[in-house]
């Protein structure tokens, strides 16, 4: 049957090298199980709630992945468009996450639509490569500045809006030292070194809390394990389309931000892994991406249906392709530890504090970061547009602003250099949009 479904001897593989690539696959990633509810949270929504969201979408969409489009690449809610979620969507435009879920929602079905048509093809050649590549590593600095603020690293200032944190905090120190021992782990190329880190740094804290009596430190449940479906938010996306809907500009910003993020973080990650195990043809076209494109879609669908952001398809997929994963069994075994880990949600609600997830935030904003290089800096337009991008970012603490400005500074600069022939009708149809949205102050 496994063969039948999965073509292993085609793709020159076995279901014991698939399996141990699934739970590579899976340690790489386990760590958004804790991250991903306390961003969310961060928007108002429960973390109990949202930690059962995310492992069941995540192991959802990943066996679809597998058998859908026979991919070794495993889906969850995409760090970067999570943070768009709670700190753009919910916190600097205002919207309760009832209506970001509706958006999340919308962006999937339109993403279905997109990626069963030859609009996909013509949205990735309408965006130039250099803008996808600053957007990337924008919403890495994003993330990163994120968790030093969220840890105490990094705090509010009235004179100097940022200053350093206060290093006295055992909550800060810990921070740091799990920061520290999670770069150096990705130094020495360990194994799911971001996962790892998060588990080492909690160990210290809840040892350290129960020695000293330190407050706000990572600590154990009374229950170790617990099958809780605890899914308060599933199905609340349609009680917020009526306030999605009731400023439409407002509406286009937040489904089209979804949609790109989501869009592109998707197409890197299947170019990279397709690219890896052979699943590009002579034209340059990977193989069944119309099928693989259609599950991340469905995966995104099923998340907010479930109460979690944007489900999308995970870069740290390389990790089981490194091990010898070929075929979508990996996938699939990734998403059946996905549903295993809801056994765990206590421990991972109770020992995952801010501290703990700091290091994932900082560790993957340097990994999406290094997204810089394949910008072209001494081509003062790619300069330009990509230097706008990051920095409107970080300093509007908006992903969908720099987004919005990375598109006009591109644009403009296009048309000071002698080539707006060049720039797609896309990009000046998004600009025109961008420019109304920031003229107008109700929608700022």
């Amino acid at each position: 049957m496994l063969e039948k479904l999965f073509k292993l001897n085609v793709k020159q593989t076995s279901v014991k090298t698939e399996v141990i690539a699934g739970i590579t696959t899976f340690l790489a990633m386990a760590y958004i199980l804790g991250v991903n509810p306390s961003i969310l949270h961060d928007a108002g929504m429960d973390r109990a709630s949202v930690f059962m969201a995310t492992a069941i979408s995540a192991g959802f969409a990943s066996i679809v992945m597998g058998l859908v489009a026979n991919y070794p690449v495993a889906l969850a809610a995409g760090m970067g468009v999570n943070a768009l979620f709670a700190y753009t969507i919910c916190g600097q435009m205002g919207m309760s996450w009832q209506a970001a879920l509706a958006g999340v929602f919308i962006s999937g079905l339109i993403f279905i639509v997109i990626s069963v048509t030859g609009i996909r093809k013509a949205i990735i050649n309408a965006i130039p490569k250099q803008l996808k590549m600053a957007i990337g590593a924008g919403i890495g600095f994003f993330i990163a500045f994120v968790g030093l603020k969220n840890a105490g690293i990094v705090a509010g200032s009235a004179s100097t809006f940022v200053t350093i944190g206060d290093f006295a905090d055992p909550q800060v120190l810990l921070a740091l030292f799990g920061i520290l021992l999670t770069i150096a782990l990705l130094v020495k190329k360990v194994p799911a070194a971001v996962f790892v880190g998060m588990v080492i740094t909690a160990i210290i804290g809840i040892i350290c809390g129960a020695a000293f009596g330190l407050k706000g430190m990572p600590a154990l449940p009374d229950k170790f394990f617990e099958m809780n479906f605890h899914l308060n938010a599933a199905g609340s996306f349609v009680d917020g389309f009526g306030e999605l809907f009731a400023n439409p500009l407002n509406a286009f910003v937040v489904i089209f931000s979804f949609l790109f993020v989501d869009f592109f973080d998707t197409a890197g990650t299947l170019v990279a892994v397709a690219n890896r195990i052979g699943l590009v043809n002579e034209k340059g076209e990977l193989e069944n991406v119309e099928r693989a494109l259609v599950a991340d879609a469905v995966g995104t669908v099923a998340g907010a249906a479930l109460g979690t952001s944007t489900v999308t398809s995970f870069v740290e997929s390389t990790s089981g392709v490194e091990v010898g994963g070929r075929t979508g069994l990996t996938a699939c075994t990734t998403g059946i530890l996905f549903f295993v880990s809801i056994l765990f949600s206590p421990i991972v609600l109770s020992a995952v504090t801010n501290a703990v997830t700091a290091p994932a935030l900082v560790v993957v904003g340097i990994l999406m970061a290094q997204q810089l290089k394949e910008i072209e800096w001494d081509n003062m337009v790619y300069a330009t547009a990509g230097f706008i991008t990051v920095l409107m970012m970080i300093l509007t603490y908006s992903i969908s602003n720099g987004i919005a400005f990375g598109f006009i500074a591109y644009a403009i600069a296009m048309t000071a250099a002698g080539k707006t022939k060049e720039v797609h009708i896309t990009v000046w149809v998004l600009m025109v949009i961008f420019l109304i949205y920031f003229a107008l102050p109700q929608f700022m």
